[in-house]
């Protein structure tokens, strides 16, 4: 099974290349590479191929893989799932060790009262976001703060003698360091800025009854090469999936607008005002005077009420437990364990 695995991923690298090219995808096609060994190790299992102990602490593998018997640590209890509820076991090898991810069929739902409260959010870089109450979260930007760590430690690394032990132990502390931070193309997201995002996320589900946020083509917008790496790591999309997938759970609806004129409309009269990026305040002939974000979050909360309206026959705004309107998606938990394992060399 493990061989069967590594075979539909080949063979759906494969077909989604030529799909690409069928319908003229611009740019890079995705043509099919095989990984470094050193870069990203996985191996997956479906329904054997391991076992694992009746105190649910110890997974052994009965393949030819022969890797024998590994302790567990982490923060879930597996004895809340039965054994045929688990699907599929895939082993990942990072810079820090070696973990298992077990995919476990099961239906997560929350219950939540009503707070009748609705809110709209308009993402920034200089704020995180700004909600249509006027609230400002700022930015952790953990990227900018680690990055001179993150240049030492590649300076270290690069004047190491290729071949010798301590330029593998300078790789592996550089590993361990982008675990942390890091823009890499396999690690879209980091520990600590999803675990902030998520928790963020979360939190605005639970005190609200409808979440209005910009449907942003972030693809789009980090072709810019000098906002490129803020956006990336202020992690907006991140932000959104873990917005939609809470919602679905809450059953809290999470709407997306168009960002077109948000920013430039008037959230009292709807006259629009042009500004450009430089200038921070909105200030409208018709006496209002507001933040340019706090009113880019009124239009956005705005919008979505409208289009709730509109889909729902003009009910009440308040419509917390439907779901539709969610998008559901299954979104991967990368939840840190508790000890840290050091990496073998």
């Amino acid at each position: 099974m493990a061989r069967q695995a590594h075979a539909e991923k080949a063979w759906a690298s494969v077909e989604r290349f030529y799909h690409n090219c069928a319908i003229k995808t611009t740019g890079k096609k995705g043509y099919p590479k095989f990984k470094k060994e050193e870069t990203r190790a996985s191996l997956e299992y479906k329904t054997c191929g391991y076992k694992l102990s009746e105190d649910r602490k110890f997974i052994t593998f009965t393949d030819g893989f022969k890797a024998g018997t590994f302790k567990l640590w982490g923060s879930r209890d597996l004895h809340y799932y039965q054994l045929d509820q688990i699907k599929r076991v895939r082993v990942v090898r990072r810079a820090d060790g070696y973990y298992v991810q077990f995919c476990i069929d099961h239906t997560r739902e929350e219950k939540k009262e009503l707070t009748g409260k609705n809110i709209g959010l308009d993402v920034g870089l200089t704020h995180f976001y700004t909600d249509s109450d006027g609230n400002k979260i700022e930015n952790p930007r953990f990227l900018r703060k680690d990055e001179k760590k993150l240049k030492r430690l590649s300076r270290q690394l690069s004047k190491k003698k290729k071949g010798s032990k301590n330029r593998t132990k300078a790789r592996n502390k550089l590993g361990r360091a982008h675990l942390k931070v890091t823009l890499r193309a396999d690690l879209r997201s980091t520990r600590r800025r999803n675990d902030w995002v998520c928790k963020e996320a979360q939190r605005v589900i639970q005190s609200n009854d409808l979440v209005a946020v910009e449907n942003l083509q972030v693809r789009n917008m980090v072709k810019n090469h000098n906002l490129a790496k803020s956006i990336n790591d202020a992690a907006w999309y991140k932000f959104r999936v873990w917005l939609e997938y809470f919602g679905s759970i809450y059953g809290v609806p999470v709407i997306a607008v168009n960002p077109q004129y948000t920013s430039q409309n008037c959230s009292s009269c709807g006259q629009v005002v042009k500004k450009s990026l430089s200038q921070r305040t909105h200030t409208c002939s018709c006496g209002c005077t507001l933040d340019r974000d706090h009113n880019a979050g009124k239009n956005i909360l705005q919008s979505a009420l409208k289009h709730l309206s509109t889909t729902l026959g003009h009910k009440e705004s308040n419509v917390s437990g439907e779901t539709d309107l969610c998008l559901t998606r299954e979104t991967e938990l990368d939840k840190p364990t508790r000890r840290k394992r050091k990496a073998s060399a």
